[in-house]
């Protein structure tokens, strides 16, 4: 169904069963899936890619020209995976010559007023809170939650399973499974709620902890405390990952807690 008195270009490619609603603005160079749902006063500029079974809320913006003063009008795009909530006036950019790309994957919720800048990479099962402001070139992995109201500076990675605590300003790389709070940010444990709710068992809990403790408590430095993990603890997808992040990491990983 589309309204009478939505703006659709006609050479936008619009899938089967798609709504989009009265005062809403379909641009010419835009793809949207089957099953989606573009509600009153929702904006989706040239360069949108948005899977099927989609809803864009009222005011959001997907594919806004970036906000970078590199950008010189090439052609660029921003990517919505399947399944995909953007709610009101939330903002999602598309990128620059840096990647050409701003990509939100499946089943994320990005909530109302955040936004996404140019080239960022958002991977599945991610919830984005209110008001939450992701700066350029930021990759944010599988099931990671970033709460209402923080900020993530430019380049920074944020690894799977994290939870941030709302408000929280983010300038160093979040490895995976941790819990991020407190002001400036720390780690502040594991997320042992969310890592329950997606089927880790005890045992895979007990050694991230463990590998945690290792890194953060036992006084030993980065390069120690890597060596230790990788001779003390046998191969295993959850040490695989917290150790290849770090060893990865560019911007260095968040301090521990000045509690510890």
């Amino acid at each position: 169904m589309h309204s009478t008195l939505a703006v659709i270009h006609p050479d936008a490619r619009i899938g089967q069963n798609v709504t989009v609603e009265p005062f809403a603005v379909i641009e010419q160079d835009v793809t949207i899936g089957d099953n989606c749902h573009i509600y009153p006063h929702a904006v989706v500029l040239n360069g949108a890619r948005i899977g099927s079974d989609c809803r864009i809320f009222p005011g959001a913006v997907i594919a806004g020209i970036p906000q970078d003063l590199k950008f010189h009008g090439e052609e660029s795009v921003a990517i919505i995976g399947n399944n995909t909530i953007i709610r009101e006036c939330a903002t999602v950019n598309r990128g620059t010559e840096s990647k050409g790309e701003t990509v939100i994957g499946d089943n994320c919720l990005i909530m109302a007023y955040s936004h996404v800048a140019h080239d960022c990479v958002v991977h599945n099962n991610v919830i984005i809170g209110n008001a939450s402001q992701i700066a350029g070139e930021v990759e944010i992995d599988d099931y990671a939650i970033v709460s209402g109201g923080s900020l993530v500076h430019q380049f920074t990675r944020i690894s799977q399973h994290v939870m941030i605590q709302g408000g929280s300003r983010v300038g160093k790389d979040i490895p995976p499974y941790t819990l991020i709070g407190r002001d400036p940010i720390a780690y502040c444990g594991i997320n042992i709620v969310g890592l329950h709710r997606r089927g880790f068992t005890n045992d895979q809990i007990f050694l991230i902890q463990d590998i945690y403790r290792t890194l953060y408590t036992r006084g030993l430095n980065n390069t120690d405390a890597l060596h230790t993990i990788e001779t003390d603890y046998q191969p295993s997808a959850e040490r695989d990952l917290i150790l290849n992040f770090i060893k990865s990491s560019k911007r260095g990983i968040v301090r521990g807690s000045i509690d510890d």
